[in-house]
């Protein structure tokens, strides 16, 4: 991934708005940000959106920041203020057969990219949420903590969780007995007791420790003898993690 343009600079007290602008100054117009939702559920799809901003008051989306940060709400309020205002957004959805048969930091790597190069547009420049991502046609930047400090990745991060959000209330429509309307596919007391008592569904990640547990595929925690390594830290498994 690339760095700033040479001589370009972001102040700590720029604002959400501080890398583009910084960026523009430099000559680069379009910037693209991008960022998921989901890579740490263990049930349902990942979901990737991307999103570049209009120059000036056009591009200001009231309310704008982490999605993680806002209350559902104020987050559709905010997606309808992102697909109004944007030059160009998209999104894309990867199943949950997708993320089991490449594995999650693949599948979520894929995802960005895909969501890049679905843009009407296409980016000048990209600021990717905490790791540098290849491939996506353009230079571009790892922000940590994007998500709060970029506009157009906090943007991202608002069309994936609540695109990711409305998909898992369907999927709770079909399976109520999991709660997938509350815990959005992340691992809850509820979820914990709804997979112990039903096992898992169809739309749960099989390549999850906790899933195949449910499953009768791993035994469970705390059982493997002396010596072993856990099940969750075998190659090509995942762990369970409360996130976004």
């Amino acid at each position: 991934m690339s760095l700033l343009p040479r001589g370009a600079t972001v102040r700590r007290d720029a604002g959400l708005y501080g890398y583009e602008r910084a960026l523009r100054r430099h000559g680069i117009e379009t910037v693209a940000g991008v960022d998921e939702a989901g890579r740490g559920a263990c049930a349902g799809p990942l979901v990737a959106g991307a999103c570049i901003l209009p120059a000036g008051r056009a591009g200001i989306v009231p309310g704008l920041a982490d999605s993680k940060l806002l209350t559902e709400r104020a987050r559709e309020r905010c997606y309808d203020q992102v697909v109004r205002r944007a030059l160009a957004w998209s999104v894309v959805v990867v199943s949950q057969e997708e993320c089991d048969r490449l594995g999650m930091h693949v599948a979520n790597i894929e995802a960005l990219r895909r969501a890049v190069a679905l843009l009407d547009v296409a980016p000048d420049y990209v600021l990717t949420d905490g790791f540098p991502v290849d491939g996506l046609g353009a230079p571009g930047l790892a922000v940590w903590k994007g998500d709060r400090v970029a506009a157009c990745i906090s943007a991202a991060s608002v069309l994936a969780k609540v695109t990711r959000d409305r998909i898992m209330t369907e999927l709770h429509e079909q399976w109520p007995a999991y709660d997938f309307a509350t815990h959005k596919g992340y691992i809850t007391e509820t979820h914990t007791a709804a997979l112990r008592e039903h096992g898992p569904s169809p739309v749960h990640r099989m390549r999850f420790v906790n899933v195949r547990r449910a499953a009768g595929l791993e035994p469970p925690a705390g059982s493997e003898p002396l010596g072993q390594p856990e099940a969750g830290l075998h190659p090509g498994r995942e762990q369970h993690r409360v996130g976004r």
